[in-house]
């Protein structure tokens, strides 16, 4: 049977004028107790012992009690609070020190300190309920939160550590100085919940943390959206962020799932995984990326699956000795590079669909830096479907490049390893290598190139075999200055142009063509033009052929791994 007791600070038959004197009476019986609160604002510290339940006659935010310093609720046994309102500063205004505390329609204020503290081995339940400026922290704790708002919180507004477990569902978090919710060494459960304005990311997991995000919408915050660091895991599934500097992030060995995301108008960049982390993405979106959409650099390892990349600058680089493997992606729309593999870093990708970006694959690096394409289309590229450049090593397989400026070029030391792909419908070259690279082709078939099918300049080194070349412009293939190589079991065809232009240092080897081979005559070397651009162009008819190569750099705003909050 429960005990009945009535506070009212106006009096009345068996009512006690303050909240502590009915809790002294209540613990007296050894009952569980039900104590009635009239409306009203009591100045003082609560000590709840047993069962008992605290409630608000006339509903939430009828009762307030406050205190000017110090504690305002410290519970232990099985406590439940109904409607209150708990004011508090400097301390932890609402503390579970042992048992279990269920807060329900409460507002809790607390400025310079914690306002929901559970300690280890407690459990506390908050639902429907508002938590201002303090702290909610669970330390070695199990936790519920449904339905709860909190707002302006001076650090952290939840706080997962030391081993508790937490479940938040259908809340919202605003305007925290530094995290939303930080998980440290801990499990937590986000459902269904929004997070806006906060100072850092909005979700940090840390010190091989456990989290899991579903459904959860982040707008405008000044970090990542949600950040994976110190060998944390766990899973992120149709969650959309908007506005932050980047959308989700993976450090120090992190390794997170990510599924059905879309990360929109991020400043910097949409997926960001880096320093030895991993992480699997699987049907993404990133739209309108400020920088790179999907970045892997220092060591990071990346496997992206499926989804799009519409919009922004840079589509997905790999850098600084990172790895990655990508498969299955759209990307279209961009105003930079579509792909890209710099300093010693290594790429796959497979089954991608690239549309109007200026170049689709972009290389440099030393001898460490690769690329390996397979089963992609290029369309519609301003200036190179595949750009390979310095010391890296590129290989092309089952690649198709339509309509735009140079197929597949190689520049400077670059290898580039082509096999079994097509080039359509480009202004100047369907392959060129340039400098000192060297291009390697077999069952490569370039058609209707207003320009040269297959180009060699400067001192590049070509090797093609069973490859064909048709309707060209100008020449179906073109070996100028020192270049050399071999031309083997090659067709060009067509009714216009050339069919080779050689200079006497590549071997022709059943070459099937009725259009002229001519050998170009020696003749001094005549000053070049300076070209700049931002890709491989050929300019000029076939015998003054100019060439220029460039390669465009990223800034990239690295991702802060270190956060001393808890």
């Amino acid at each position: 049977m429960v005990a009945r007791y009535l506070v009212s600070p106006y009096g009345g038959r068996r009512a006690y004028p303050d909240i502590t004197s009915a809790l002294r009476a209540a613990a007296g019986r050894g009952r569980s107790a039900l104590i009635e609160i009239a409306p009203g604002r009591y100045e003082e510290t609560l000590t709840v012992h047993g069962e008992v339940r605290l409630t608000a006659v006339d509903g939430p935010g009828s009762v307030v009690v406050s205190r000017t310093r110090g504690a305002v609720l410290d519970a232990s046994g099985s406590v439940s609070v109904h409607g209150l309102v708990l004011i508090g500063r400097d301390a932890d205004v609402v503390g579970c020190h042992a048992g279990t505390l269920t807060l329900e329609h409460v507002e809790i204020r607390a400025d310079n300190g914690v306002s929901v503290h559970a300690r280890p081995n407690t459990s506390v339940t908050l639902r429907d309920s508002v938590i201002l400026h303090g702290r909610t922290l669970f330390a070695g704790a199990d936790g519920l939160v449904e339905r709860c708002r909190f707002a302006d919180a001076a650090d952290n507004a939840l706080a997962v550590i030391e081993g508790a477990r937490v479940t938040v569902r259908d809340s919202r978090i605003a305007g925290s100085r530094i995290h939303g919710v930080r998980v440290n060494n801990a499990w937590a459960q986000l459902t269904a919940c929004e997070f806006t304005g906060t100072g850092q990311a909005a979700v940090m997991a840390d010190a091989r943390a456990d989290l899991t995000v579903a459904g959860c919408a982040i707008t405008a915050v000044h970090g990542e959206g949600i950040m994976f660091i110190e060998q944390s895991r766990g899973s992120v599934d149709d969650t959309r962020v908007t506005d932050a500097q980047h959308g989700i992030g993976a450090a120090s060995g992190a390794d997170p799932v990510v599924r059905r995301c879309v990360f929109t108008a991020c400043r910097d960049t949409g997926i960001n995984v880096q320093t030895s982390a991993r992480g699997r993405f699987e049907d993404c979106e990133v739209l309108d990326a400020g920088n790179v959409s999907v970045f892997s650099t220092k060591g990071g390892a990346p496997e992206v699956h499926g989804g799009r990349i519409v919009g922004g600058n840079v589509g997905v680089a790999v850098t600084d000795g990172a790895r990655g493997r990508f498969t299955g992606i759209a990307i279209e729309g961009l105003t930079g590079t579509a792909l890209r593999s710099f300093d010693d870093s290594r790429a796959v990708f497979e089954h991608l669909r690239v549309e109007r970006c200026p170049t689709g694959l972009e290389t440099q690096g030393s001898g460490g830096t690769t690329a390996e394409l397979a089963d992609t289309v290029f369309r519609d590229f301003r200036v190179a479907a595949v750009a390979a450049g310095g010391q890296s090593r590129v290989t092309l397989k089952r690649v198709t490049a339509e309509r735009g400026t140079v197929g597949f070029g190689a520049a400077e030391d670059a290898q580039l390893f082509v096999h079994d792909s097509d080039v359509t419908a480009v202004d100047n070259g369907g392959a060129v290598a340039v400098g000192k690279s060297r291009l390697f082709a077999r069952n490569l078939t370039v058609t209707g190139s207003d320009g040269i099918g297959l180009c060699g300049k400067d001192s590049a080194y070509l090797d093609v075999a069973e490859s064909a070349f048709a309707d060209c412009a100008i020449a179906g293939a073109v070996f100028d200055d020192e270049c050399g190589g071999r031309l083997a079991d090659c067709s060009v065809t067509g009714t216009r142009g050339k069919g080779v232009q050689h200079n006497g240092r590549v071997d022709l080897v059943a070459l099937h063509t009725s259009l002229p081979v001519v050998r170009k005559p020696d003749r001094q070397a005549e000053p070049a033009q300076t070209i700049i651009h931002t890709g491989l162009v050929i300019h000029g008819d076939v015998h003054g052929s100019q060439f220029a190569w460039g390669n465009e750099n990223v800034i990239q705003q690295q991702t802060n791994e270190e956060d001393p909050s808890t």
